[in-house]
């Protein structure tokens, strides 16, 4: 049986492992503390793909978190404005 030589140039693909699970933080400052980070070691580039696609998976977890408690303060302020979000107004 003939080899396929273009199979045979590549190394045999390695599962990638499972992100490990990391407590989301405390409050929505600490968490988008956390964010900032993470981006800015992203976008300066020296993150090995590995941990690049780590960071990522924990970008969008604290992402998720962010707007979590974005919009659970928002229904509440919707609550105590009667349902309206009215303007901010900071006089």
């Amino acid at each position: 049986m003939a080899k396929n030589a273009s199979t045979d140039a590549l190394p045999p693909a390695t599962p990638t492992p499972p992100a490990p699970v990391v407590a989301l933080p405390a409050s929505y400052e600490e968490a988008l503390a956390e964010l900032e980070q993470l981006v800015g070691r992203m976008e300066a580039g020296a993150l090995p793909l590995e941990q690049l696609l780590v960071a990522y998976q924990r970008g969008a977890q604290l992402l998720a978190f962010c707007r979590e408690r974005l919009q659970a303060v928002e229904e509440q302020v919707k609550r105590l404005e009667d349902g309206q979000i009215k303007p901010w107004d900071p006089a």
